[in-house]
């Protein structure tokens, strides 16, 4: 294989990496106090899928048939979402944290650093698989859903507990994660 055509793609992730630091870095550094409380508790109460199970209990309990469906589909979406992340992703990417300190994220922001390696974000996986599988069965819960998963993966950011890469592939995951559970649960 010849080096010179290994740079173009190490040349790629390369500016990949120093354009995932510099929005990390801008959105730490961008003084936020009215949002900060807020996002904080987000990014905490999405530890888990504490809120995603929350609205699955929501759907299956008042929500008839077609709730209880888009609940248990949006539970199974999340599941195998979550053991892909955590069992595959993250143990193989390896990526480290973001340096919370060196970043200087506002204290007023921070959750508990996971010890889990960062790439990609499983809380952001999670919320948009379950956005993805309930809406595929109650399609008016997918705009709210959405954007309840949106506003995770980017609390994580504000949080300083993941590179905005890390939320972008972990939402994409979840999506096609999600996905694939609901064709395999259509088949059954």
């Amino acid at each position: 294989m010849n080096p010179e055509e290994d740079e173009p793609a190490t040349s790629i992730l390369e500016e990949l990496a120093r354009l995932d630091l510099a929005v990390y870095t801008a959105v730490a550094s961008s003084p936020t106090p009215s949002l900060d409380s807020a996002l904080r508790r987000l990014s905490h109460a999405a530890d888990r899928s504490r809120i995603s199970l929350s609205v699955a209990a929501g759907l299956a309990l008042f929500g008839g048939p077609e709730g209880r469906k888009a609940a248990a589909r949006g539970v199974a979406s999340v599941a195998v979402t979550s053991a892909v992340i955590n069992g595959l992703v993250k143990p193989l990417a390896r990526r480290r944290r973001p340096d919370r300190v060196a970043a200087a994220v506002p204290e007023a922001r921070h959750v508990d650093m996971p010890r889990s390696h960062s790439f990609a974000s499983g809380h952001s996986a999670a919320a948009f698989a379950f956005a993805e599988g309930a809406g595929r069965t109650l399609s008016w819960t997918a705009p709210p859903l959405t954007v309840l998963a949106f506003m995770v993966g980017y609390s994580r950011v504000h949080s300083g507990v993941h590179y905005p890469g890390d939320v972008v592939f972990g939402s994409l995951c979840g999506v096609v994660l999600a996905e694939l559970t609901n064709q395999a649960l259509d088949r059954v």
